[in-house]
């Protein structure tokens, strides 16, 4: 599941770099066109990918909180997920109201309400923010599983309770 996410959202992180890249290229209505395509459904897919990223991690702790809790395991394993996956809230969080803003901002521009420059910056600015949000992700996404990892070794050498 983790390499799917990763996967679906460097996907979208890419689809937002090739929509930049056509705009800066774009010379005809089809041109932009394209761009507006590619845009859109790279927003799209962005705005999922980072929701299902940050959905995954709270299952994820929520199961470490489980096990710890059912099997009476000691050890820092929580405050170490929430270390993890916190950059990687407010981080996705961030990336995500900027592509929105930038493709709000590049409405408006489609309608000539606005000049391209502001859409232009918000996109850039969009781009490098989710790259940054995809590492962070992927550095949490392989802690997270590190733990989950310590986790399952502890259970394995703690003997099952039957209630007798």
């Amino acid at each position: 599941m983790a390499a799917a996410l990763v996967t679906l959202t460097g996907l979208s992180v890419v689809g937002l770099a090739a929509g930049f890249v056509l705009a800066l290229t774009a010379q005809t209505s089809a041109d932009i066109s394209q761009h507006v395509l590619v845009a859109v459904f790279a927003t799209t897919l962005n705005l999922f990918a980072h929701s299902l990223m940050m959905f995954y991690l709270l299952g994820k702790g929520g199961a470490v909180k489980e096990a710890i809790a059912e099997h009476g395991l000691q050890g820092d394993y929580m405050s170490r997920v929430t270390r993890l996956r916190g950059p990687v809230f407010s981080r996705a969080t961030v990336a995500m109201v900027l592509t929105m803003a930038a493709s709000i901002v590049g409405a408006s521009v489609d309608v000539q309400v606005m000049p391209p420059w502001p859409h232009g910056v918000a996109a850039a600015a969009a781009v490098v923010l989710n790259v940054y949000a995809l590492w962070t992700e992927v550095v949490a996404l392989l802690g997270t599983s590190r733990i989950v990892d310590e986790v399952n070794r502890r259970l394995i050498a703690v003997p099952v309770s039957t209630g007798d």
